[in-house]
């Protein structure tokens, strides 16, 4: 019988057929296929049903080093210190000097397993590894790996000033590890306990931090980028109050030179890093709203949820910011005071996967589309693949960070064409190569 035939039958036909049918395909599956269809592990990490019990938390530093171009690739972005003379660095000159070697080191955390699964992530930062060996590895082993929402809950719970900064940072690292624990442990990619795919690969925006702001050096990579497939470029600004009249001339300039040369089917986004105030980002969105801006970034800094709310309000231009937001409760109270029109949590920073899927949630009631920030796509990517594009459109690719920042890795996650195709490993699938590790420690907490 056809999928036409089913749905011709009156309802109670249709209901008692379908039964019957879903009795029948259960009662011919293997026993290792009707446990594994109920979201039991797979048959070779099965267990007898208890706990999968924590026993080791191993957080690393791993040493080595790569080859780069000297001399090219380190434009200055602004930041808040740029207001004091002595902190602004001056304008900035690609000077090719040559190939150079460049020491690398990335923390990476382990989490050890009763049944022998073990979870990788990384890299994270130093601060939040060293919260996680402090504070969290302790409380972690003899704990349940499977109980995700408990744990988290738990972890939040366990130390008064978890709620933002790097104690958040920790629980991000300490998530995700353990996410990845659970995608091994079941035998698939972290976007398939999300829920998803939701898409065959995710789209994501060429993000220029570094690249020279010198007008010929701009239209050479801005036309690269949009070659390689991007729709979507953000480009970070390189003034802010401090370098006067002068600095706001080129600040605008910049889109207008990136508006004449990709032209009016790429978006521009523009990345000031809470280098600005509120009249100032306003006097450069004025300025430059003719050239269609698809977002502006975090303008100010992000605790001063007033003054987003004033210039979201007071310009067309949408406005961005949320890499340093943590948890959902910043979230809400941002979107409640119409502050924002794209939500930026960052993975690794907001409360880890776990966190991110409730920010997307919290953002969905407010129509407002979450673009996770930056480095962090190995949980970005499963996360975007397993939400709505509605919800979760794009992703962010670092050109020049990542060309290294998985650089003790065997299989980092590069777009072809502007698009990363959804990883098959199980859990994260970070997997070490050992050809790179020059040498490897425990981390210290000295």
């Amino acid at each position: 019988m056809n999928a036409k035939s089913v749905f011709c039958m009156p309802p109670r036909s249709r209901r008692s057929f379908l039964r019957n049918a879903a009795v029948t395909a259960f009662a011919t599956m293997s026993p290792s296929a009707f446990t594994y269809a109920m979201g039991a592990p797979p048959p070779d990490v099965a267990t007898s049903g208890g706990p999968l019990t924590i026993k080791a938390v191993e957080i690393f530093e791993l040493h080595g080093s790569y080859q780069e171009e000297g001399g090219v690739n380190h434009q200055a972005q602004v930041n808040p210190l740029d207001i004091y003379d002595r902190f602004r660095k001056p304008p900035y000159v690609d000077k090719p000097s040559g190939m150079r070697t460049v020491k690398s080191s990335a923390i990476y955390v382990r989490i050890k397993t009763s049944a022998g699964v073990d979870g990788l992530y990384g890299p994270i930062e130093k601060d939040a590894a060293l919260i996680l060996a402090a504070e969290l590895k302790p409380f972690l082993i003899g704990k349940d790996a499977l109980a995700g929402e408990a744990l988290w809950d738990q972890m939040y719970r366990s130390n008064r000033q978890s709620r933002d900064g790097i104690f958040m940072m920790a629980i991000s690292a300490a998530d995700n590890a353990l996410w990845d624990v659970r995608g091994r442990y079941y035998g698939v990619p972290v976007y398939r306990l999300l829920g998803g795919p939701t898409r065959e690969s995710v789209e994501m925006y060429a993000s220029c931090l570094g690249f020279s702001l010198e007008p010929e050096a701009v239209r050479k990579r801005a036309l690269i980028n949009k070659n390689d497939g991007y729709r979507y470029q953000k480009w970070f600004i390189g003034y802010g109050p401090g370098s006067g009249p002068q600095g706001m001339d080129k600040n605008v300039e910049l889109v207008r030179i990136l508006r004449e040369t990709v032209g009016a089917d790429t978006e521009l986004m523009f990345d000031a890093f809470s280098g600005w105030d509120q009249n100032y980002a306003l006097e450069w969105a004025h300025r430059v709203e003719q050239y269609r801006p698809h977002w502006m970034e975090e303008v100010t800094h992000p605790e001063k949820i007033d003054s987003f709310a004033e210039i979201h309000r007071s310009t067309s231009i949408p406005i961005a910011s949320g890499e340093h937001f943590y948890g959902r409760w910043e979230v809400e109270r941002y979107l409640q005071a119409n502050a924002l029109s794209v939500v930026q949590a960052d993975p690794e920073w907001c409360g880890g996967t776990s966190e991110l899927l409730k920010i997307g949630v919290v953002a969905s009631l407010h129509d407002v589309p979450v673009i996770p920030h930056g480095h962090s796509l190995r949980a970005a990517i499963n996360i975007i693949a397993s939400q709505s594009p509605m919800t979760f459109p794009l992703g962010e690719y670092l050109i020049l960070k990542m060309q290294h920042y998985y650089h003790f890795e065997t299989n980092p996650m590069v777009p072809v064409k502007a698009h990363i195709a959804l990883p098959t490993e199980p859990g994260f699938g970070i997997v070490l190569d050992q050809g790179k590790i020059e040498s490897q420690k425990p981390l210290s907490l000295d």
